[in-house]
């Protein structure tokens, strides 16, 4: 998964930074690499990000609960 992450990274960066030579050169495709590259960060590489650093962890340790507001209140009072 590392390894796909990268390598989708790689690969818009290189979108974005050759349409943006060929805006630069007055090249009617710049715009058009510009915006695939941004869809394939928004709809492909975000999503596969996200799912790689979410995996393993429970979302219960990182909302605000009774039981957490708890363990704040507990914390702040010790200091």
């Amino acid at each position: 998964m590392k390894v796909l992450l990268r390598l989708l990274f790689i690969i818009i960066l290189t979108l974005l930074s050759y349409g943006f030579y060929l805006n630069k050169s007055e090249m009617p495709n710049g715009e058009k690499f510009i915006g695939v590259s941004v869809l394939i960060g928004a709809f492909v590489y975000m999503p596969f990000f996200l799912y790689h650093r979410w995996k393993g962890k429970s979302l219960k340790d990182y909302t605000l609960t009774e039981e957490n507001i708890k363990k704040i209140k507990n914390s702040n009072q010790k200091k």
